[in-house]
């Protein structure tokens, strides 16, 4: 059975702070799953990914990660694992875990 196919977002680390950030269609990056830009097909996701490689002096581990869209037309997270960064650290509470 083939693998279902999702769109993908770019993700990765700021490079001074080392929180989770997302690409956003600006090219900027944001700490909101939900500001991703969104790619539907290979080549698109390519340049995203390309786009945020680009960026060595801001961000660090940059991937392609696959998302759904909501019903109010922002991807989210389709991995356990992609949902658990958008919490952020997971050691001790603080920053947006403290404040949920």
């Amino acid at each position: 059975m083939a693998r279902e196919k999702h769109p993908q977002i770019v993700t990765a680390n700021d490079l001074f702070e080392g929180d989770v950030i997302y690409l956003t269609a600006s090219g900027n990056w944001s700490r909101d799953h939900g500001d991703a830009a969104v790619a539907h097909d290979p080549e698109e996701a390519e340049r995203l990914l390309a786009i945020a490689q680009g960026q060595p002096n801001r961000i660090v581990g940059a991937y392609l990660a696959d998302a759904t869209i909501g019903a109010d037309g922002r991807p989210a997270p389709v991995h356990f694992r992609e949902a658990f960064r958008t919490r952020g650290p997971s050691n001790y509470f603080h920053g947006k875990q403290a404040e949920a």
